[in-house]
């Protein structure tokens, strides 16, 4: 029986399919029906492949902005979410295999993510600062927007799960990310400041048909974590090694946009960063962490989990982008128009 409906947003608009699960979700929503697949499909999917991820990525855009042609109450349909939490424990089963002789304490997990390699030879940032073409600075970009355009937005579903020191801390940081109160300075207002240095279309989700599965799997696991009461300790485990991470790489990529020309909006926005997640950094190590675990040590594995899989995750997507534009080609599933 069709849904009926009700108001719809203002969301970007719904994609092409990468398979059967993509495209029974994508049926689903266009026409207010339940999805329909195979039996085993899901079991059958290649976690880490387009479908299962577009499928994912589709189903958890409900929780943000949605699309401009579903139904807001979409969001909560439960056949909807029967198949989302299919697709959720897929993909979670894959992450903690990978993972299986990961860390599983903090300190264990962290340690190795606070000192500068002396060999970045598998850096995409390396590679951008010394030797990248703007092309591939353009295609970086619209990759990035994936999540740079709600940054910090996933992370938000935490704050109610803390408390104390922990939750203090969290807000904090989130309200940096979000323009200590100036709407100009908001993170992903930022973002979409750069793309248009970059030539790129800033509107929210026009690069998701560009995107391989490797992106979206980074994006997915925001939404994962951050939607989940009891993967709030792996939640908080991605956001720090988001902050542990982000100013070395952003101090390259500053430095990348600055020789190639990008334009001063785009280098701004990695230079916000270097001195901002320097101090991020301190606070969600000491306060966020660290008040999380003296509250809840059980959630220690949890934490160290989180930041073990944003690693893969983002190793995964760097393996492909050096391994594209090291043969000279694309890294997008579609090549982007000519800068505008």
């Amino acid at each position: 029986m069709t849904a009926p409906r009700g108001s719809t947003s203002s969301g970007p608009d719904l994609v092409r399919g990468r398979g059967a699960l993509s495209d029974a979700v994508l049926d689903a929503l266009r026409t207010g029906r339940p999805p329909v697949h195979g039996a085993g499909a899901v079991l059958s999917a290649d976690p880490w492949g387009e479908d299962l991820q577009l499928a994912l990525y589709l189903l958890y855009e409900l929780h943000y902005r949605g699309f401009g042609e579903v139904d807001d109450d979409r969001e909560w349909d439960p056949d909807l979410l029967r198949l989302r939490q299919a697709l959720e424990t897929r993909f979670l089963h894959a992450l903690r295999t990978d993972l299986a002789d990961a860390p599983r304490s903090a300190e264990e997990a962290f340690a190795p993510l606070l000192v500068e390699p002396v060999d970045l030879a598998g850096s995409v940032s390396r590679l951008l600062e010394t030797e990248g073409e703007l092309w591939q600075l353009r295609e970086y970009a619209a990759l990035r927007s994936l999540y740079h355009l709600k940054e910090a937005d996933p992370h938000v579903w935490v704050v109610p799960r803390l408390t104390g020191r922990a939750k203090a801390g969290m807000v904090a940081i989130e309200y940096d990310e979000f323009g200590a109160g100036h709407a100009a300075d908001i993170h992903a207002r930022l973002f979409a400041d750069l793309m248009d240095d970059l030539g790129l279309d800033h509107t929210y989700g026009r690069y998701l048909d560009h995107a391989p599965a490797p992106l979206l799997a980074t994006v997915n696991l925001m939404s994962l974590f951050g939607l989940h009461r009891a993967l709030r300790g792996a939640l908080v485990g991605h956001f720090a090694c988001v902050e542990v991470t982000s100013s070395p790489g952003s101090r390259r990529m500053a430095a990348a946009m600055r020789r190639c020309g990008a334009g001063p909006a785009a280098e701004r926005f990695y230079a916000e960063h270097v001195e901002a997640d320097a101090v991020h950094e301190q606070v969600v190590r000491r306060e966020v962490i660290g008040g999380l675990l003296d509250e809840e040590p059980q959630l220690e594995p949890d934490v160290a989990f989180g930041c073990a899989a944003t690693v893969l995750l983002e190793d995964r997507l760097g393996d492909h982008l050096l391994e594209a534009w090291g043969q000279g080609r694309s890294a997008l599933r579609t090549e982007l128009a000519p800068a505008s």
